[in-house]
């Protein structure tokens, strides 16, 4: 048999990358002992060691970006931290105990906003649901997230009254509350119905935009949304979307081949795909060099197109 040179490089990174290579690269399922590593070695392991006294990440709930508790917990969400870890739970805990708003979503500010945040609360949700937050406010939330879905199928943080009047859905909050609804679907099975009907609108709202292109003009939307940072933070771009198309195990579609070409335009002639620049703001350290082959994009890009071509 012929060696995988690209799957033995993945599976010589992190623990983060290890487990998810393992689980979606190969026939071998999920391993958990990889994935409790998470919490010992590597990247992990280090971001747990940063996390303050009092539960948070550098003394801040949403800010300072990338560093702040929101932000910390979505990464260790992406590497797969174990659901249930005391550390995560406990930083859980903390987010919603902080930004409940009396509206059902998640409100930061509430002495500056009178109605709570979509991208915000849509990003809270998942990283609550992940690390499986048993409380009946997650079940509000949730409620709250469907209910600032659009008419067109997406949402927009700047629909709301006072944050802009926006009457069209924005790739980024959408993304967002994708991402917090499928893990609410799987989190609440038994509550899920209006989280899959949300998610199936949402997901005809990027396919309507060929994952990345305006729906009237056909144009490319953002050039942004063509280049694969990682972490995406609140952003989103191309892999990102197809990511979650992968994840939620949505039919086939032909309006996604726009984006699976992007993506196979992307790969390097060594098999991998590269980093670019990310988004500005302060990080607690670097996980791979902008330029450089990178491990997360060569995965994320590796399940995609192998969920694709097995449809």
């Amino acid at each position: 048999m012929a060696r995988n040179v690209v799957l033995e490089w993945l599976l010589e990174g992190d623990p983060s990358i290890r487990w998810q290579a393992v689980r979606d690269l190969t026939d071998a399922g999920t391993l958990f002992s990889e994935q409790r590593q998470v919490a010992t070695e590597g990247w992990g392991a280090r971001l747990l060691e940063l996390q303050d006294p009092d539960g948070r990440w550098a003394s801040g709930v949403y800010t300072p970006k990338w560093t702040s508790t929101t932000y910390t917990t979505v990464l260790l969400r992406s590497m797969g931290l174990s659901p249930g870890h005391p550390q995560a739970m406990r930083a859980c805990k903390l987010l919603l105990d902080t930004g409940y708003w009396r509206d059902g979503g998640i409100n930061f500010y509430p002495k500056v906003y009178q109605r709570s945040e979509t991208c915000i609360s849509s990003m809270v949700l998942g990283v609550l649901c992940w690390f499986r937050m048993d409380d009946p406010r997650v079940d509000q939330l949730a409620e709250h997230v469907i209910g600032q879905q659009m008419p067109d199928g997406g949402w927009n943080c700047r629909a709301m009254p006072g944050y802009g009047g926006a009457t069209h859905g924005s790739f980024h909050t959408t993304i967002s509350a994708l991402e917090g609804l499928r893990d609410y679907q799987i989190f609440r099975p038994w509550q899920g119905l209006g989280a899959r009907e949300a998610q199936a609108r949402g997901r005809e709202f990027l396919l309507a935009h060929r994952m990345f292109r305006s729906h009237r003009t056909g144009a490319v939307v953002k050039g942004q949304m063509t280049r694969f940072a990682f972490p995406a933070r609140w952003h989103y771009d191309v892999l990102r979307g197809l990511d979650y198309f992968r994840d939620c195990g949505a039919p086939p579609d032909e309006r996604l081949e726009d984006g699976i070409e992007l993506l196979e335009k992307r790969r390097q002639p060594d098999g991998r795909w590269l980093l670019p620049s990310g988004y500005r703001g302060a990080t607690f350290f670097e996980m791979e060099r902008v330029g450089e082959p990178s491990r997360w994009n060569t995965l994320r890009a590796l399940r995609v197109l192998r969920w694709w071509t097995s449809r």
